[in-house]
């Protein structure tokens, strides 16, 4: 146990549910900023690293939370633009981790659920405000299609956005495009978001690259997806009408290009994209696709 963790929560995770703790590292670290140079407004995030007895350190530092909290800024733009397009509509958000986005996002009419794994959801449910009326959790593989039955069919007409943030990188290919070509099945005229890596960055994941003194080891990537293979996702299914490759806030510092990021040859090679997919309501003669 850590120095003054008397009365904190001990965490012990492994492998693909340890990087829920990274993430929640990274977003409370922007959110400690001083009012008008963060990036993020997380007071949750904050709160719960407080609370965890967890040698945070060994992560390496806060260097990565900037570029961080872009991508949960973009995610949290786009999930706020599908509720202003549906009004009540509901997002579930498939491995979730620690993420704290519904309270960032919530418009007092949003459904959410949460799918996550039986042991992140008992941390979950040790850490985390209770579920309130509108919020649910179900302890459940992503992978395991099942969970689409807990929506209810009167609140499909109001729209479905799915999102799997930190996700799909962790799934071989051909499992993470038959996921969302399932609910592309599923939920006509949805949405899924989801973030991607470059193939670069992936490989050397792969030869441990990200590995850290302080004895943290990063989980093995098994996907990755260059600017300009958008298309490839498209094809996933007839259903799909849309992939776009969204644009990421502005930031601090060299990050103030993050916006244009996309456009510039060596940078946008290093980007994570974070994509979003729209499902049609019938089968689809082609998909639309702005890389």
């Amino acid at each position: 146990m850590t120095e003054g963790a008397a009365d904190r929560i001990t965490v012990d995770l492994e492998g693909v549910p340890e990087t829920l703790l990274w993430n929640l590292y990274n977003r409370a670290a922007e959110a400690r900023r001083p009012p008008g140079n963060r990036l993020l407004d997380d007071p949750l995030a904050v709160d719960l690293v407080d609370r965890i007895d967890y040698p945070f350190a060994r992560f390496g530092g806060t260097t990565m939370s900037q570029w961080h909290a872009l991508r949960v800024r973009t995610f949290d733009d786009e999930v706020r633009r599908f509720l202003a397009e549906h009004p009540g509509g509901t997002v579930v958000a498939l491995g979730e981790g620690l993420e704290t986005q519904f309270w960032r996002v919530d418009d007092g009419r949003v459904r959410w659920l949460t799918v996550e794994l039986p042991e992140t959801v008992a941390l979950r449910e040790r850490l985390l405000p209770q579920d309130p009326p509108r919020r649910r959790t179900l302890a459940r593989s992503a992978l395991d299609l099942r969970w689409a039955d807990a929506i209810d069919p009167a609140d499909l007409a109001k729209g479905v956005l799915i999102t799997a943030q930190g996700l799909l990188m962790y799934l071989p290919e051909a499992r993470a495009k038959e996921l969302i070509a399932a609910c592309a099945e599923r939920f006509p005229g949805g949405w899924f978001l989801f973030d991607a890596l470059p193939r670069a960055q992936v490989r050397q994941n792969q030869a441990g690259k990200y590995d850290r003194e302080g004895g943290y080891r990063a989980p093995r990537w098994e996907w990755g997806m260059d600017v300009g293979e958008y298309r490839k996702v498209a094809a996933a299914s007839p259903r799909i009408t849309s992939v776009r490759s969204l644009p990421l806030p502005r930031g601090r510092g060299l990050f103030a290009v993050a916006p244009f990021s996309h456009r510039l040859p060596v940078v946008r090679s290093m980007r994570m994209s974070i994509i979003s997919v729209r499902f049609g309501r019938a089968d689809h003669g082609g998909p639309g696709v702005d890389a």
